[in-house]
């Protein structure tokens, strides 16, 4: 089992950026799954950008603005964010996963005004 720690979420306005980073207590090598997904409210959890044995899957809704990024030698795992839109505002959550077993961080909150 790993524990991961979201940071980097806040207010942001409509067009701006922000980086998420996701710090794994662990070696995040090993996983075959790492990625980010959002819920925000009232919705249903979705998949914003996860990277399985290699293969990078984007949402639609993001493709071109977001972008993730993993350092293995600092066990993190960060999410790009740029042209960020109202409709983006969620809370966003990390996942690595091996062999169906997934660990999640707690989340953290992005807010966007337009």
């Amino acid at each position: 089992q790993v524990h991961l720690v979201e940071s980097g979420g806040g207010l942001v306005q409509a067009g701006g950026s922000l980086r998420l980073s996701c710090a794994a207590s662990g070696s995040i090598s090993r996983f075959n799954v790492v990625g980010w997904h959002r819920q925000a409210p009232g919705k249903l959890r979705e998949l914003v950008v996860v990277i399985t044995n290699g293969v990078t899957n984007c949402a639609d809704s993001v493709k071109g603005r977001f972008t993730i990024f993993v350092d293995n030698a600092k066990n993190t795992v960060y999410l790009q964010m740029n042209s960020l839109k109202p409709a983006d505002t969620a809370v966003y959550s990390c996942r690595v996963g091996r062999f169906g077993t997934d660990s999640w961080g707690q989340g953290t909150q992005v807010t966007v005004s337009s």
